[in-house]
């Protein structure tokens, strides 16, 4: 293969890892609140039924258990889920095995989203970097 060639595969390598790269890190900077109002549309969506910490009770309930991730307990035989959050809405989700389930359905429909869109934005960078390297190549003279 012709010199050029392994450079701009090269370069396109590295673009698609710069990508992936700056996309994990954007992923991992998410703030507490961030969370929240990306996870609780989801839970609601789902089934889930949102409970305010109204009371001073709740509020102390609330804030001794684990933030932000969905736990269960079992209830009568079954799974009952939670997820609290004493960041954005001062509350806490609470559903079935079956809104349980339709959460994690919807987790996995935004994933796939957002896979494909980093694909998108990805495919979309190597097309600007290839023309961007087809620009740099001199002027062919059997072209004129």
């Amino acid at each position: 293969m012709p010199y050029p060639y392994k450079l701009r595969m090269q370069k396109f390598g590295l673009t698609i890892f710069s990508v992936a790269l700056i996309a994990l890190a954007a992923g991992c900077a998410e703030t507490p609140a961030e969370r929240a109002q990306r996870i609780e549309p989801m839970l609601a969506a789902a089934g889930f039924h949102m409970h305010p910490a109204d009371t001073s009770a709740r509020e102390a309930q609330l804030k001794n258990v684990t933030p932000l991730k969905v736990r269960y307990y079992p209830h009568d035989g079954k799974p009952h889920y939670w997820f609290a959050d004493p960041v954005y809405c001062d509350c806490i989700y609470i559903g079935n095995e079956a809104a349980y389930d339709a959460y994690e359905r919807l987790r996995l429909q935004q994933r796939m989203v957002n896979q494909e869109q980093m694909a998108a934005a990805m495919n979309e960078d190597a097309a600007q970097q290839e023309q961007m390297n087809f620009m740099m190549w001199p002027a062919d003279p059997f072209f004129y």
